[in-house]
């Protein structure tokens, strides 16, 4: 199977991470988004190839996928024009045929991918039912469980299957048609080509697509969603707190330490991710992911993004407390 994981956007709403590096870099539990997408991908599906259709510092994508996944066979295309997400799957026309499964890469889900190759239908969209449908595009689901139609952003609340950014076609040449006519069309959704038009039109043609439901949804696309998935990836399988040994630490699990860091006199977690390379010194960390090189000294850190080699240093201060008195608390 082939494997299209489209990744060109500017990441605007991780900004300041997103200046230096791409979003899917932004490391979470342990590793980049990424790599956490990846290896799923790779647990699960025989893959044939991954085309990787890159943008803004699209090269530091190609870096990483090369040194932490050698043997995978990866081709890289750019999109220059942030036209939507139909003009981006559509770069990869020639490089891609048969079966194909797409990941947008700020969706990380429970999603079962190794019985693809087994399904009878056009397609499989990859669904999670909200409660408020009305951010989401989502898809109308007929009496005879294929998908009638995909609304963007609906008005209405009775439609509450969100598309979550997961995508199987038997065929891809069947998608990449229907992604070309989208743009012959002129058929865009708040000026851009979207996906969910050209599985509209694969319907208006005949296709089958099925909508799968996901137990779990998780987002990367802004701090406070990051900060969640990390918070969930550190209880589901990433959690590293019995590795680490250091007799001038604490260490409250679920956390993630890169073996190379140095933790004097601190207290790490619950919740804290720590990159390679990191010092923290006489700190509190908790609930925070501190990114590769950083160095933290005299801080209480909480709900925190600290990006790649920034520097964080604190000073000693005098209080005088009286009684029942509240003192640099959370809000919530």
């Amino acid at each position: 199977m082939n494997v299209i994981i489209p990744l060109a956007g500017f990441g605007t709403r991780l900004r300041p991470h997103t200046y230096s590096k791409p979003k899917p870099l932004v490391n979470v539990a342990g590793k980049p988004v990424l790599g956490h997408i990846l290896d799923k991908v790779l647990r699960e599906v025989e893959v044939q190839k991954v085309v990787f259709v890159v943008g803004y510092l699209g090269e530091q994508i190609e870096q990483y996928v090369r040194s932490a996944y050698p043997d995978l066979r990866s081709e890289y295309v750019e999109q220059k024009e942030l036209n939507g997400q139909a003009a981006a799957i559509l770069l990869a026309r020639d490089l891609v045929s048969g079966p194909t499964f797409i990941v947008f890469v700020d969706t990380l889900a429970d999603a079962a991918l190794s019985s693809l190759r087994c399904e009878a239908c056009d397609g499989l969209i990859f669904v999670k039912e909200v409660e408020d449908p009305r951010r989401f595009g989502v898809v109308q689901v007929g009496p005879d469980g294929y998908i009638t139609r995909f609304v963007e952003k609906p008005a209405t609340l009775e439609n509450r299957l969100a598309v979550i950014g997961m995508y199987y076609v038997s065929d891809a040449a069947r998608l990449m048609d229907a992604c070309a006519e989208l743009i012959r069309r002129d058929i865009k959704t708040k000026n851009e080509y979207f996906l969910a038009d050209a599985f509209n039109i694969m319907i208006e043609g005949g296709a089958k697509l099925r909508a799968r439901e996901v137990g779990v949804w998780l987002d990367c696309g802004t701090a406070q969603s990051v900060l969640e998935t990390n918070r969930y990836l550190l209880e589901h399988g990433h959690d590293n707190s019995s590795e680490w040994r250091n007799g001038n630490c604490v260490v409250v699990p679920p956390v993630n330490i890169h073996p190379t860091a140095r933790i004097v006199n601190s207290v790490i977690g619950p919740y804290a991710t720590i990159g390679e390379g990191c010092h923290i010194e006489n700190s509190v960390v908790r609930d925070s992911i501190v990114e590769a090189g950083a160095e933290v000294v005299d801080h209480v850190l909480a709900k925190s993004l600290v990006g790649r080699d920034a520097v964080l240093h604190g000073r000693p201060r005098r209080f005088n407390v009286g009684d029942n008195s509240l003192v640099g608390f959370d809000e919530d």
